[in-house]
């Protein structure tokens, strides 16, 4: 396991709710991480864990292999892979998302 990819386990492993996404909770810097913030926020979450991934290309690359998904932004809850912000989205909307976060 190369470096990176030790550091994004550990990362998800060790923070119970951590989203990768593009720029930061105070200013993202696309829509869909803008979205995944709004929603995270809804659900109640008040310290969000964010990794920057437009800072180092080995974590934006990095994140893609990891979960063997090809898109960010990427929610992780208690180490597991939750989803893009279509999927919080959805979750977010029939109340899944809340119940996992308060889980």
């Amino acid at each position: 396991m190369s470096d990176v990819q030790t550091w994004i386990k550990e990362t998800v492993t060790n923070t119970p709710v951590v989203l990768f996404m593009k720029g930061t909770a105070q200013f993202p810097q696309c829509g869909f991480s803008g979205r995944a913030i709004q929603i995270l926020k809804a659900c109640g979450v008040e310290n969000i864990a964010t990794v920057n991934v437009l800072e180092d290309p080995e974590v934006r690359q990095g994140i893609k292999e990891y979960s063997n998904w090809p898109t960010i932004p990427q929610l992780y809850i208690k180490g597991e892979f939750i989803g893009g912000s279509d999927i919080m989205n959805e979750m977010f909307e029939s109340g899944e998302l809340k119940a996992i976060l308060n889980g």
